[in-house]
């Protein structure tokens, strides 16, 4: 062996997930598409660029039936993403690469919309406007196609949107004027922009007699559909008729007190005439997809919350035949206590493909949507504890596709057997990383006679002789599970440090029924907290679990709960809190949401579970992450967070400044640490922080942080 050789052996981890950079470059598939003969399936995959600083994406095939490699379609620099099948099978696809057609090179890139034909050949760019295109749609029986895409709000066409945004830019003018709410969303400052629908249409004046209609050989344009929608359609869920001639969107509706929710729009795509659905004060209703003869619309409700009562999430069926005369709401599987979200029909419309968080996983369900006393039974699809997305079906029904994960695997292509719940891995662009340790399954009963269940990661080799330091991993959400592959907390990154990582799902969360959500409505520090200590207390009974080395930590409001600890009891060595509410009174009016979280509490309770006012208590050492572009949960809680952990805190800063706290501010990053060598500092710093406080070692701390 050379000497070369012998060093690359050397320095290659035992696993990915041994060396920082080894995990960054795992590749991450996402999204599926089914091509309308069921003989080709279309991923995303995000891979890093030659100097790991962001991820890239490209189209990648998959063979249905699992006899042939994944090989990929699309390549540039820029990335591929959002893959839909047109009707002949055409594949159209969002990118900013540039187009090699086009001669100007003075104008910026921008989001074009690019097929890729169905008998082969290179992708071209079919449309390129000056304000991109965020999302395309197709109808599943027509050649028609429909984009998202923005607007300055005063503007009366494309020419005219055009060059309002080129004075913008020109006299480098950012002001927006708002007159509603909100006016932020996540890490977007929303406006002055406003999402519209379009038909994609052929020629100069499209084909008379047949809107929506598009001839890939012919110049394309966009005909509004929704020109007086204004902020109407931000965020909206829209699908689309398999004929091509409807599209049913949510709207919100704006209400008094800056108040709002959703309501079921009906868009004719002919002559672009609005009609309301459903639109009932207290709820909110959203689209899911149409059946095959285009007569139900699957349909999600979300109750309002009030401070006493947590959401309620319903599936309906609404006949949008027109044959009786006007749209009949029939409840679907309403005595099933799961929140379901509708994926697919079956190609006869005898039921309904479904996913569901149900006990620390999201399997696929049938829901049988056919008239009759079966109608609404629920029967479970795939066995297995994974989490599964992006479901799509066969056009013989024998067959279902879909992404799946779980703590064990990131996302998959896998093939589902719809008669025997049978599901196959098919060939992946990536392999699965390998991992060492072991998962498990484990849960403990709360004093009020509750089941509390969680996932516990471990290292290899923990045992009675060897026992595992510990750390409590809090969700967010709170509305959320620990049952899917996550890349943002991946519990293989500590295993592989030696630490057991403790996955609970606590009051609040869901896959359990609407009775385990409700009991930690309004009182986020009782019945959530309380649930968390009893099943850490259970775990560290474990011989293979070392008590008297753990520590707690969270995100969004797993750091609101790791901040609620922290005040509450010093049993931990090590606190992380990521993204965290501290002071709910501030919180609520100023996240970008606060229509939404307001209602959650009345200023009482907010105050009776707020952290900040038990600050004096914490005499744990507290790592505090925030963003700077953070709006669901503003910098001003983690700045306060940190002042009043070194002013009033038992470990407050002594007489020359100094703390055992610290705070990893990212101003370039939001709710999420997106950027891959800020992740790598991330988990650095996290490393960092827990071996000084939790194992009393020193380690060192990320170079790129220039200390």
């Amino acid at each position: 062996m050379a000497s070369d050789d012998a060093e690359i052996l050397r320095e290659k981890p035992a696993t990915p997930f041994h060396d920082l950079d080894h995990y960054l470059a795992i590749p991450r598939v996402s999204g599926l598409a089914l091509s309308p003969d069921g003989r080709r399936l279309v991923t995303t995959v995000a891979t890093l660029n030659s100097k790991g600083t962001e991820y890239v994406t490209a189209l990648w095939e998959v063979d249905p039936a699992g006899q042939k490699q994944a090989r990929r379609i699309t390549r540039s620099a820029k990335g591929e993403a959002g893959a839909v099948f047109a009707a002949n099978g055409d594949v159209y696809f969002t990118s900013a690469r540039p187009d090699p057609d086009n001669t100007d090179s003075d104008r910026e890139p921008v989001t074009a919309l690019w097929l890729l034909p169905a008998d082969g050949g290179e992708a071209r760019v079919v449309l390129s406007r000056d304000g991109g295109v965020e999302k395309v749609m197709t109808a599943k029986d027509a050649d028609a196609a429909f984009v998202v895409a923005s607007v300055l709000a005063g503007s009366t066409d494309e020419d005219s949107d055009a060059e309002r945004r080129k004075s913008r830019k020109d006299n480098k003018v950012a002001a927006i004027l708002h007159s509603e709410y909100p006016v932020r969303y996540w890490d977007a400052d929303l406006g002055p922009a406003q999402p519209r629908l379009f038909a994609v249409e052929s020629g100069p004046e499209g084909e008379p007699g047949k809107p929506g209609t598009v001839d890939s050989a012919a110049p394309l344009k966009l005909r509004n559909l929704t020109p007086t929608a204004g902020s109407r359609l931000r965020e909206a869920e829209s699908v689309i008729s398999p004929d091509g001639k409807t599209i049913y969107t949510s709207f919100a509706k704006p209400l008094a007190k800056a108040d709002l929710r959703s309501v079921l729009v009906a868009v004719d795509v002919a002559s672009g005439t609005q009609r309301v659905l459903l639109d009932r004060e207290g709820m909110s209703y959203f689209p899911g997809p149409v059946s095959p003869d285009g007569r139900f619309l699957a349909v999600v409700s979300e109750s309002d919350t009030t401070p006493q009562e947590a959401p309620q999430v319903k599936l309906h069926l609404l006949d949008v035949s027109g044959q009786a005369g006007r749209e009949d709401l029939t409840p679907l599987a309403h005595d099933w206590d799961r929140w379901a979200h509708p994926e697919a029909w079956l190609p006869d419309g005898s039921a309904l493909l479904v996913t569901a968080d149900d006990d620390g996983a999201s399997p696929v369900f049938r829901v049988t949507a056919a008239a009759g006393a079966a109608r609404g039974s629920v029967a479970r699809v795939t066995p297995d504890a994974a989490a599964y997305t992006d479901v799509v079906v066969s056009p013989d029904g024998a067959s279902a596709y879909a992404l799946r994960s779980s703590y064990e695997f990131p996302s998959e292509p896998v093939r589902i057997d719809l008669a025997t719940g049978d599901v196959t891995r098919l060939p992946a662009p990536a392999e699965r990383p390998r991992f060492e340790g072991s998962l498990e399954r484990v849960e403990t009963t709360a004093a009020d006679g509750a089941r509390v269940p969680a996932y516990l990661a471990l290292p290899a080799g923990a045992s009675a002789d060897s026992p595992a330091p510990l750390l409590l991993w809090i969700h967010g959400g709170p509305l959320g599970s620990w049952n899917v592959w996550t890349w943002r907390w991946n519990p293989w990154l500590l295993t592989a440090k030696g630490y057991a990582v403790l996955l609970p799902d606590p009051g609040l969360s869901t896959g359990y029924g609407q009775a385990y959500i409700q009991r930690g409505w309004g009182g986020w520090g009782k019945e959530p907290y309380t649930d968390l200590m009893a099943i850490t207390d259970s775990v560290v009974q474990r011989p293979d679990i070392d008590e008297s080395r753990t520590a707690a930590m969270g995100g969004s409001f797993g750091g609101y709960m790791a901040n609620w600890v922290a005040g509450q009891t010093d049993r931990f060595k090590a606190i992380v809190t990521h993204a965290s509410l501290w002071a709910l009174d501030q919180f609520g009016p100023t996240t970008d949401a606060s229509q939404y979280w307001l209602k959650e509490m009345t200023a009482e309770m907010a105050m009776e579970n707020s952290p900040h006012l038990h600050v004096e208590n914490i005499r744990t050492p507290m790592l505090v992450i925030h963003g700077d572009k953070d709006y669901r949960v503003p910098i001003g809680e983690g700045l306060r967070l940190w002042y009043e952990l070194l002013s009033k805190s038992q470990l407050a800063a002594d007489e020359n400044g100094q703390t055992s706290h610290r705070f990893l501010f990212y101003p370039d990053e939001n709710h999420w640490i997106l950027q891959p060598q800020h992740a790598k500092v991330w988990y650095g710093v996290v490393e960092h922080f827990l071996a000084q406080n939790v194992l009393g070692k020193e380690l060192p701390l990320p170079a790129e942080l220039g200390l």
